[in-house]
């Protein structure tokens, strides 16, 4: 095998050059130094250690959370000619030793394993006795107290530091503010002098994010323009991932939930598809996707409100992996908020850890709201920066605002005046001066609120009731029933009159984003690429491996303009390495030699 790193990238990998930092980080872990890489998801990240791993003297190990994300990792470098194997609890026995006995014998570039499993007695005596060329630890964020994805085992990794002091230690992550950074730095004892902080911009992924209206309706127009593409729908409750799901299959979409309450077998399953099928989608809780390394995932909707920006962040950045265009869209509502807000407040964790959770959840209802280009309000979060992106739902379609001042006084005067104990319906019928039998019951016909809200209709008041929420002027009864009451800072509001900007309700009609490779393409090319996909999956079956570990649909849009016709020809287009054009080029070459030109 080359020993250099850039041999070793073309050779094995099919690629030409390095992006970005790849390289820096790479030669300085190949110097026998500790490396903390923040980097995008996509950006590469897995390179900073697989390279130095199969030129660095020893074994390779690779800590990951997931047993499903290992297993796609080991899948996609054995594709690549890569010895690489995964040491997790379905390995027992026989099958357990002799994946010992290679690995004690050298045949192994790279093993993977969770943190559980690395950190058993048994496992850290037999670790001890090889050469580790060095420890790689995926997804480090797992590790901090502050991050989203808090895992006590992760925690517990900082023993390597005492055991292998001689090992190199990189950790790696695509979702870390400052605070969380510095503490895996620390924890690690990686040093802040070897930290690489690459940007956070996916620069494929079009942002959007609406107000819930009729969230099934909603779902549907936007799936409806994505027919055969694969995506992420993600869901606050497990019941609702099943609803969806089953809705979505009535109208034709092939769907499938994912949530922690199925029977393993059955989640297993689900994910197995959406791995392995085109055109599935998958609609999950976040229990769903964690470093799943599927490129083509083409979209990620949110039908309910995440946790944090983080969190947003790591989930859609599933999406467009492949560098090519994909779309986030978020849908949220007042009882969102509200639900967010009590998770926090009724858990078990410390003071300080709540304050943290409510400043976390307060930034994302800021991105939410906001006016300005969202990619920029996403960035500077992570203390980042850019220009307007233009490809935003607020730079394509800049929202409306108008002076709030007036319809929020009058909002919170009908909360008060009704009590502090009705929910948005009913308090929204008495504004806009809708007699109803309860109303005229409760005399809520009679009150000084009844009617003074008919500029807006009913849309745009749900609009500004979860704006209020939002601004923390309004709090909703969620352990109750759904009432609204007026918060420390809407009375504030009430005796201050201050003034307040709010988004104006906008219609659903987003533009839509160029989604497939084959949309990039022109009409004419378009049939090859699905010809040239539709081979990959035959020689996925037969081996049964995701499609995308033969190749990428970037690889094959390249294949579509450039109609290499012989193996020399092939092995210029990027993606495509010694082991993959030894194995797959004549069956690709024998499409396009055999494709009439249109």
């Amino acid at each position: 095998m080359p020993t250099d790193p850039l041999s070793i990238l073309n050779t094995i990998y099919g690629y030409d050059s390095f992006r970005g930092r790849q390289r820096d980080i790479i030669e300085h872990v190949l110097a026998g130094n500790h490396a903390f890489v923040l980097m995008p998801t996509g950006g590469g990240k897995s390179l900073c250690y697989q390279i130095p791993a199969l030129i660095r003297q020893g074994l390779g190990l690779v800590v990951s959370p997931l047993i499903a994300l290992m297993e796609d990792q080991v899948a996609a470098l054995r594709q690549a000619g890569v010895k690489a194997a995964a040491l997790n609890s379905r390995l027992w026995g026989a099958e357990k030793e002799l994946l010992w006995r290679d690995v004690e014998q050298g045949e192994l570039d790279l093993l993977y394993m969770a943190p559980e499993t690395l950190l058993r007695s048994e496992t850290l005596d037999r670790l001890k006795s090889l050469d580790l060329a060095l420890i790689a630890i995926d997804e480090a964020h797992c590790l901090s107290q502050w991050g989203h994805d808090f895992r006590p085992e992760y925690r517990a990794l900082d023993c390597l530091a005492d055991l292998f002091p001689k090992v190199p230690r990189i950790a790696l992550t695509a979702t870390a503010d400052e605070p969380t950074r510095a503490e895996i730095v620390a924890h690690l004892d990686i040093g802040d002098h070897n930290s690489f902080v690459s940007g956070f911009d996916r620069p494929n992924i079009r942002y959007g994010a609406t107000e819930k209206t009729n969230t099934t309706q909603q779902i549907l127009r936007f799936l409806n323009r994505r027919k055969g593409e694969s995506g992420i729908v993600y869901c606050l409750s497990k019941r609702k991932t099943e609803d969806i799901a089953q809705t979505l299959s009535g109208h034709g979409f092939t769907a499938l939930p994912y949530h922690a309450g199925m029977e393993m077998k059955a989640r297993e399953e689900n994910q197995r598809r959406f791995q392995h099928e085109q055109g599935v989608i998958i609609v999950a809780t976040i229990a769903f996707g964690m470093g799943i390394d599927k490129p083509d995932v083409r979209f990620v909707l949110h039908a309910d409100l995440p946790g944090s920006i983080e969190a947003y962040y790591q989930e859609t950045g599933r999406a467009g992996r492949d560098g090519l265009p994909a779309e986030a869209l978020m849908f949220y509502g007042a009882e969102d908020i509200a639900l967010r807000r009590r998770f926090i407040e009724e858990s078990e964790a410390p003071d300080q850890r709540k304050q943290m959770e409510r400043r976390k959840l307060d930034a994302l209802l800021g991105f939410a709201e906001s006016s300005r280009c969202r990619r920029q309000v996403l960035l500077r979060y992570f203390g980042d920066d850019g220009a307007p992106c233009g490809n935003c739902d607020v730079c394509l379609d800049p929202p409306e605002t108008f002076d709030g001042a007036i319809a929020a006084q009058k909002l919170l005067s009908c909360v008060y005046r009704t009590g502090e104990r009705f929910g948005q319906a009913h308090v929204i019928s008495v504004l806009l001066g809708e007699p109803d039998e309860r109303i005229e019951r409760l005399s809520h016909d009679k009150l000084s609120t009844f009617g003074i809200g008919k500029e807006h209709d009913r849309n745009a008041w749900r609009s500004i009731v979860r704006q209020l929420v939002a601004h923390g002027l309004i709090s909703v009864d969620v352990a109750g029933h759904g009432g609204l009451f007026i918060s420390p800072q809407g009375r504030q509001f009430l005796r201050q009159k201050p003034d307040l900007r709010l988004r104006v309700l906008k219609k659903d009609g987003r533009k839509a984003a160029r989604r497939q490779a084959s949309e990039a393409l022109p009409a004419g090319e378009r049939d090859l690429f699905e010809k040239l996909r539709a081979r990959r999956m035959e020689l996925a079956k037969a081996q049964n491996v995701p499609p995308y570990v033969i190749f990428h649909d970037k690889t094959l849009a390249e294949l579509t303009q450039r109609r290499p016709r012989s193996i020399v020809e092939l092995a210029n287009i990027p993606g495509i390495g010694a082991a993959k054009l030894a194995r797959y080029g004549e069956a690709f070459l024998e499409v396009i030699n055999g494709h009439a030109p249109s």
